[in-house]
């Protein structure tokens, strides 16, 4: 391309400053050069039903693996958000406009969303690739929208979900600082039982809660091998668990769960030598004893100037309520003073129907365009359909709901002088569980005996 006419080719001058380089097999061929057959062309020109022209502007095309990153330049990043439409922005328009109209969006916040998309633009490596759930928390620093943003991407199929979970996250923060070889190994057992597995042990996905148990169970106990000197599982002994089993106490049975199902997924993936755990016997379930309240602390909480607040604590004192279902309760579960809870039709006591009023006029001041059916809604969760999370409105408070919904129980379980039916069929609970309030009655610790002097 540089040859002069007349001239040979300069190669010393041509590669002077530098060589153009090609990728090889890529070169198009001339007009007039011979046809090529389907097996002699390349793979992506082949048209066949597995690789179809997509028309869709904003469809994902493959991820192009990046070189190196480099952070975006934010003021060019502002710039090209404020111009018009882009791609991306067109192709979900109208996923925009059906969230904005079912979740009940101001003006404001669809005009945010958009805004959001345009800055997603320039944030992402091509045109045509999907968005990764970790980019658009990038939209913070831009004051974008997060989390309506990235549910108007997962319903156009433009989202990667590659946010760590709660577990991996609580996971992580645990074992931090153990060696490495023990944090592999707990990392093969972590996708385990978040995945389960099909191969010997076979296991289904083991729930989040009983995840997290394990996690708590064992966390101690793994470290205090670390700090030991032991580098990896394979080098713990049967009297090493039951060393650390009988230092435990208060949390025997989980600690035990915890090390057998380590241990046994290590032994299938053959990456201990023996299980240790093996015909070790169950430890038995700890069991505490429920306690009452200060009656001012519950008084002080019921008078809360939160309205949030107000309604769960005064649901939960009258009604034992948990957390999980307080955050599940919808607008349509409590008519004319009666609250729908399964199988369960309760009616509301006069000092929560007080509160569920103030809540209910609070909630239409400040929301009131939402359509969220869930009756306790935050700034978080008002322009979405999701219920609120269990933390809510619970965190920053002294009071907890579990401690709580005992007291309402005890106090129950004492006014009526131990029925058991009647706690099992106005709490919901099963005849095991209201057995351990039943056995607060007769409790040693808790009788009161007046000695008589003769």
């Amino acid at each position: 391309m540089l040859q002069e006419p007349g001239r040979g080719l300069d190669l010393a001058g041509a590669t002077k400053a530098g060589h153009q380089l090609f990728f090889a097999n890529m070169s198009f061929h001339r007009h007039g050069a011979p046809k090529l057959s389907p097996e002699q062309r390349a793979p992506w020109k082949l048209r066949d039903k597995n690789n179809q022209r997509v028309t869709a502007p904003a469809a994902d095309m493959g991820m192009q693996t990046t070189l190196f990153d480099m952070p975006p330049d934010q003021k060019a990043v502002a710039a090209r958000a404020r111009l018009e439409d882009n791609d991306l922005t067109r192709y979900c328009a109208a996923i925009v406009r059906q969230h904005a109209q079912r979740a009940g969006w101001s003006k404001r916040q669809r005009n945010d969303v958009t805004r959001s998309l345009r800055l997603l633009e320039g944030l992402r490596p091509s045109p045509t690739a999907k968005v990764r759930a970790t980019d658009v928390l990038q939209l913070r620093q831009y004051s974008g929208n997060v989390l309506s943003t990235i549910d108007v991407l997962a319903a156009a199929g433009l989202l990667i979900e590659d946010r760590p979970t709660h577990i991996e996250r609580y996971f992580a923060a645990k074992t931090s600082t153990l060696p490495p070889a023990m944090k592999d190994q707990l990392e093969i057992w972590l996708q385990v039982l978040i995945n389960g597995a099909h191969q010997a042990p076979r296991q289904i996905p083991r729930d989040p809660k009983t995840i997290k148990a394990h996690i708590l169970g064992i966390e101690p106990i793994i470290h205090a091998w670390a700090e030991a000197g032991l580098q990896s599982f394979a080098e713990v002994t049967r009297a090493d668990i039951t060393a650390a089993l009988d230092e435990t106490t208060a949390r025997r049975h989980i600690a035990g769960n915890g090390l057998k199902s380590l241990f046994t997924t290590l032994k299938g993936r053959r990456l201990i030598f023996a299980n240790p755990t093996r015909g070790m016997k169950a430890s038995p379930k700890g069991s505490t004893i429920p306690l009452a309240l200060d009656a001012a602390v519950i008084r002080e909480e019921l008078n809360s100037p939160n309205q949030a607040v107000a309604l769960a604590v005064s649901l939960v004192a009258f009604h034992a309520l948990t957390a999980q279902q307080i955050s599940e309760l919808k607008l349509t579960d409590i008519s004319d003073g009666h609250l729908k809870l399964g199988d369960r039709d309760i009616p509301l006591a006069a000092p929560v129907r007080t509160r569920l009023t103030a809540w209910l006029d609070h909630r239409n001041r400040t929301w009131p365009g939402t359509a969220n059916p869930h009756l306790l809604i935050n700034r978080r969760t008002a322009p979405r359909l999701l219920p609120a999370s269990r933390q809510f409105p619970w965190a920053g408070r002294t009071l907890r709901p579990r401690v709580l919904r005992e007291d309402r129980i005890l106090h129950e379980i004492h006014a009526t002088g131990g029925d058991i039916r009647r706690i099992c069929d106005l709490f919901g609970l099963s005849v095991e569980g209201a057995t351990r309030y039943l056995n607060t009655l007769e409790h040693p610790d808790l009788t009161r005996q007046d000695t008589q002097v003769p």
